[in-house]
């Protein structure tokens, strides 16, 4: 899975519209192998974005679980001391 793409599904407060049409945006991105499409496929990858983002938003609608839901800025917190851990390691 590309780095970029955050999980979504199970946070308090829930994803934000903005949030999942990043994540299609960065799928779209590492499928097609592009950051900036050419002008004339400018038009599929836009359209390939918002499909995604649609069919991600209907995904996250549906799941279910039964587990609390998780805490935005301690998800981040842990995922910062991970990194650090990762880079002292590589260092």
């Amino acid at each position: 899975m590309c780095r970029n793409i955050r999980q979504l599904h199970n946070f308090e407060p829930p994803a934000t519209s903005e949030e999942v049409r990043a994540a299609a945006l960065q799928y779209v991105r590492k499928v097609s192998g592009s950051t900036k499409p050419s002008r004339a496929n400018q038009e599929a990858f836009d359209e390939a974005v918002e499909e995604v983002a649609a069919v991600t938003q209907r995904l996250l609608d549906q799941l279910v679980t039964s587990a609390p839901p998780k805490d935005r800025e301690v998800e981040a917190a842990k995922a910062k001391e991970r990194a650090r851990q990762r880079y002292q390691q590589a260092g």
